[in-house]
């Protein structure tokens, strides 16, 4: 018989601990990502900038490029003033859009990417798409694994309590991308990687099972270790769909619909997730998804970010526009504007009573 067997594409280090932060530079050098020492760090203007000066004098060989923002020309930018360094790896220190146009910047100039995220937001510091902001709205752009990922839970308990929160939104509506998945495999015969389902699902449900807060270490290590291990499971299918589903239509929909309003990445995911279970008929899943949203301080009605209920009506009446192709509850149901409304109206009493 013969042996079959595939490689994943990950991260050769994954270092997610209080204190990480300190040893990046023995990343870089004992796991061999740079011999000179020579290393491009982009960060951005806040979070990142702050941790320079002390990560200097560890890294004297590193230059330093200050990001601004989070578009396709910052990426493109940051690219071509690092082509002339001659350096031996990219570094992105700094939150979600720093982390994306050092991607996109590293992929662009064929170097290698070290991500030091200074926030757990959402899935994508490990993942292999850098979405940014273009003249169209915002495009995701495919790019290549990070080579190492270090995680540093001081620096993540230092971020303003709302990005934990996202990120707990965006883990825990795995759940739900996943049932998406399976219900197009079911009616439309869409291939399954059972892998990259299996790592997305359970990286969603450590996050919704642990019984600990958003200001515990132990909870923190798990809910980073969830991210990375979705962002792998999207390596592994090679593009989005095991953490993707109805719940980003939505979390699409507010962008599109009300881009001056709109909330936080995982707020939206986290509510869009909870409300799309309900429709699915998991009901009892959808109440628990809502009661440890709530515990962790995040949004499970529109009301809750500002939103009336017409408004989320035509949110999810809007969603599936977001990603033609795309097979979800919300495509598989196909509902009017009454029946979302009766639909929410169940949905709102069943998370309250």
């Amino acid at each position: 018989m013969p042996v079959l067997t595939r490689l994943i594409p990950s991260p050769v280090v994954v270092d997610i601990r209080a204190g990480a932060l300190d040893d990046l530079a023995s990343v870089l050098y004992d796991e061999r990502i740079s011999h000179s020492g020579k290393i491009a760090v982009a960060v951005s203007t806040g979070s990142g900038a702050k941790l320079r000066e002390r990560l200097t004098p560890a890294l004297p060989g590193a230059t330093w490029y200050e990001v601004g923002g989070g578009t396709l020309d910052d990426a493109i930018r940051l690219a071509d003033e690092m082509r002339s360094g001659h350096y031996d790896a990219v570094v992105g220190l700094g939150g979600g859009k720093i982390i994306d146009c050092a991607k996109f910047a590293a992929a662009r100039v064929g170097l290698p990417l070290v991500a030091v995220p200074t926030n757990l937001a959402h899935d994508g510091l490990c993942s292999p798409v850098a979405t940014l902001d273009n003249d169209a709205g915002r495009g995701s752009y495919g790019v290549p694994n990070p080579i190492a990922v270090v995680i540093d839970l001081d620096v993540i308990r230092e971020a303003p309590i709302r990005f934990v929160r996202s990120g707990i939104g965006d883990a825990v509506s795995n759940i739900n991308a996943v049932a998406d998945w399976e219900l197009s495999n079911r009616v439309n015969g869409e291939k399954i990687d059972g892998l990259a389902a299996a790592m997305a699902r359970q990286a969603g449900e450590a996050v919704l099972r642990h019984p600990g807060g958003v200001g515990d270490n132990d909870f923190l290590q798990v809910l980073a270790e969830a991210l990375v291990l979705t962002g792998i499971s999207m390596s592994i299918s090679g593009d989005s769909r095991p953490a993707s589903g109805s719940c980003h239509e939505i979390n699409h929909a507010f962008d599109l619909l009300f881009p001056q309003r709109a909330a936080s990445h995982g707020e939206q995911c986290g509510l869009g997730a909870a409300f799309a279970m309900y429709l699915r008929g998991a009901h009892e899943e959808s109440v628990y998804q809502a009661e440890v949203l709530r515990r962790h301080g995040l949004p499970v009605l529109p009301e809750e970010i500002g939103f009336t209920v017409d408004e989320f009506v035509q949110v999810v009446e809007f969603a599936p526009r977001t990603r033609p192709g795309r097979y979800t509850i919300l495509e598989h149901l196909d509902l009017k504007t009454h029946q979302i409304k009766d639909f929410y109206s169940d949905y709102a009493k069943a998370i309250s009573s």
